[in-house]
């Protein structure tokens, strides 16, 4: 009876008790989130919401989608949306469309914070929404925003020890995911760090994923943001969080952050991390991208001569994650520096095609993927995790060797794909998904006039649905 008697108190506090909370690093950073959002960021945000629609419909016709979408199913019919599966409710919605939007590696990337954050806070802004009865998009996108913000100020603080251990998308998807519904439901700060809190409890996501060949990471994106969606909806009727879920003796930070620093989530200025956000051009992880952009150059500049083999130099993170000479599989081909490599250098792109069990099998894309070396490049490492480089080195029959260097990859901050290549990426995969292209027009323009002359309503209407045949 102790523990109710203890819930019952703490969701009833005072205004005096409010106060003496107020040092507590979630009550803090819910006091950020609350701050305005201005039209230049709901500008940003519209092109994440573009690019996660794109990821999510050409996803969700991929292995590994379809297992989310007949689990929601069961849960019944619901006010909220899923592509390509029945309406039901807000938890189930938001497990269903997480995958999906995660499964072809193309999903937008915070490089600091090594983690995700699409596929997470659209599913739970998105559910919330539909819950909630909000098509307003101004109040849609400022949601996704302040989500974007919480998950990416946690994921880069908690350190390399973590980032070693845990899928940080799945640890840290949780408070953006929570963060989003509480800014769709009008929650105040007190209200949304409670929802923080009861986020944290149920943070989760082993790198076990990374040595079976199963779908179980993008599925980490989907109970994430179920997790956040009902820890925000709870909060709103009053149902208490831990207030010290990051800096507590038993909290997120001392539980599963050996060398995080948790008051580091309360750095930086008023600018919205969104902007910080990278775009994904090419169909592989993103700590292959910077090695196919150099690759690509190098294809230019050698031209016609005799290629011997390819030397790929990356950071650390890159080998752990991407050192996979022999795939097997689309996915294990995603995860791999040698096939990503190889199909830039043989076709001069890395897109969806290259990573088919088609194109793992072609020969020449075999051979060549036995004569791509790596190693480990120092000043690749120096820079690593502010910037995703790597360096390209062609070794020619002649004995030349030309060497590219890629200090970022395509769609970091620093090498941007203006919104033209953003449309381009999204109309490649809505065909992937089997839209028309009459029918991606739409998604695309409703997307981008979300808030203006748009209702999510109207995005809705253009995106694929069970209720369509779709």
């Amino acid at each position: 009876m102790s523990d109710l008697r203890d819930v019952s108190a703490s969701s009833a506090t005072t205004s005096g008790q409010r106060e003496s909370l107020s040092a507590g690093i979630a009550l803090q950073l819910a006091h950020r989130l609350n701050r305005p959002v201005g039209a230049v960021d709901r500008a940003r945000a519209r092109l994440h919401l573009l690019d996660w629609l794109a990821c999510v419909v050409a996803g969700s016709v991929e292995p590994g989608a379809a297992e989310p979408r007949r689990l929601a199913a069961l849960e019944g019919a619901g006010p909220c949306r899923v592509i390509r599966g029945a309406s039901c409710g807000p938890q189930a919605a938001a497990l269903a469309n997480g995958p999906a939007g995660a499964l072809l590696e193309m999903d937008d990337v915070d490089r600091r914070g090594l983690l995700h954050p699409g596929p997470v806070v659209f599913p739970a802004v998105l559910a919330a929404a539909d819950a909630a009865g909000v098509v307003d998009g101004v109040q849609i996108l400022d949601a996704a925003v302040r989500g974007y913000e919480a998950m990416i100020r946690v994921g880069r603080a908690v350190g390399p020890g973590h980032a070693s251990r845990f899928h940080v998308t799945a640890t840290c998807g949780g408070f953006g995911a929570a963060a989003g519904a509480a800014s769709v439901l009008g929650l105040d700060a007190l209200q949304t760090a409670w929802a923080l809190g009861n986020a944290g409890q149920q943070a989760f996501g082993l790198w076990q994923v990374r040595h079976e060949p199963v779908f179980t990471k993008a599925l980490h994106d989907g109970r994430a943001a179920a997790n956040g969606l009902a820890a925000a909806f709870l909060a709103r009727d009053g149902y208490a969080g831990p207030l010290g879920i990051f800096e507590g003796p038993h909290g997120f930070f001392h539980g599963l952050c050996p060398d995080g620093a948790p008051e580091a989530m309360l750095d930086g200025g008023e600018a919205w991390a969104i902007h910080e956000v990278s775009f994904k051009p090419h169909a592989a992880c993103r700590h292959a991208h910077a090695a196919i952009d150099a690759v690509l150059e190098l294809r230019e500049r050698v031209a016609r001569r005799a290629l011997q083999r390819l030397r790929i130099g990356v950071y650390g993170d890159a080998l752990t994650f991407c050192d996979r000479p022999s795939p097997h599989t689309p996915g294990e081909a995603k995860f791999s520096l040698q096939h990503a490599a190889a199909v830039a250098w043989l076709h001069g792109d890395a897109d969806l095609s290259r990573f088919t069990l088609e194109a793992i099998a072609d020969p020449a894309v075999s051979v060549l993927r036995g004569r791509v070396e790596l190693f480990r490049d120092s000043g690749c490492d120096d820079r690593y995790p502010a910037h995703f480089g790597a360096v390209a080195e062609a070794v020619l029959d002649d004995g030349a060797v030309l060497r590219v260097e890629a200090p970022d990859a395509l769609g970091d901050p620093e090498k941007p794909m203006d919104a033209a290549a953003l449309i381009a990426k999204a109309h490649a995969l809505f065909a992937w998904g089997g839209m028309t292209h009459g029918d991606a027009e739409a998604l695309v323009s409703a997307a981008l006039s979300l808030g203006e002359e748009a209702s999510m309503a109207d995005v809705w209407a253009c995106a694929p649905s069970e209720a369509k045949g779709e």
